[in-house]
């Protein structure tokens, strides 16, 4: 199995500190974020890994990361079609590098789960995709599952809900089958011309072929200045640790 790592955007909730670099090359403790799910994708057994990023970022990617070696993974670079596309649609930049079932992190979801398990299940469903939740006190913020009180199974996902139908949210862990990019094709744009990964994931629920596992460890969305804060102080935490 290969993992995709979605490291491309704006990252408009970290200015001023986005005009300059990538966010996804900023520091998390003593690595740069995108070090972070490179080494949980590694520890998953995974070591074929697709960066998709900006145009203008993916030297400055090759620079500090280079083939991967030094993390000991194969690393390849994508350039995102466009900003603003939706990540959806930088997930179809990955098309001619997967060939079976296949991992998908956002370059900014940071987390301590050893995702081993979750996959090997996973490529054992017939199901076409499947997604990671997390228990969270601001459900308002992210894209939140409603469930069926029958069968506890996924009945939709509504994103950044007023009044959210429970306290789970979808992270940006993800794992689909090769039928992703037909899917994508004929995604229709949101309102924000974007192609929307809740859209794309709401797609499998209606046709019952959406899985889901609930992350039990520390999960983090990276993408503000506190959250930044944050995941320092956890990864600092963890290294002295087990010093």
């Amino acid at each position: 199995m290969k993992g995709v790592i979605l490291a491309g955007g704006k990252g408009t909730r970290l200015d001023p500190l986005t005009r300059v670099i990538n966010k996804h090359l900023l520091p998390i403790g003593p690595y740069p974020m995108i070090y972070w799910p490179i080494r949980r994708l590694k520890q998953a057994g995974i070591s074929q890994i697709l960066i998709i990023t900006n145009r203008e970022d993916i030297e400055s990617f090759k620079k500090v990361l280079g083939s991967g070696e030094q993390w000991g993974v194969n690393l390849f670079y994508q350039i995102q079609n466009q900003k603003g596309g939706g990540i959806a649609d930088a997930l179809a930049c990955a098309k001619d590098f997967v060939d079976d079932k296949f991992v998908v992190l956002l370059g900014d979801n940071l987390f301590d789960e050893n995702l081993r398990p979750m996959i090997e299940e996973f490529y054992k469903e017939d199901n076409k995709a499947k997604i990671l939740l997390k228990e969270v006190r601001d459900p308002e913020r992210y894209g939140v599952v409603s469930f069926d009180e029958n069968s506890h199974s996924i009945h939709s996902i509504v994103e950044k809900p007023i009044n959210p139908p429970s306290k789970y949210c979808v992270t940006g862990i993800y794992l689909y089958d090769v039928d992703v990019f037909n899917v994508i094709q004929e995604l229709e744009p949101s309102p924000r011309r974007e192609k929307e990964i809740t859209d794309l994931n709401n797609y499998y629920i209606k046709r019952n072929e959406l899985s889901y596992d609930v992350l039990k460890e520390w999960w983090l969305d990276a993408g503000t200045h506190e959250s930044l804060y944050k995941a320092n102080y956890h990864y600092y935490e963890e290294i002295h640790d087990t010093e």
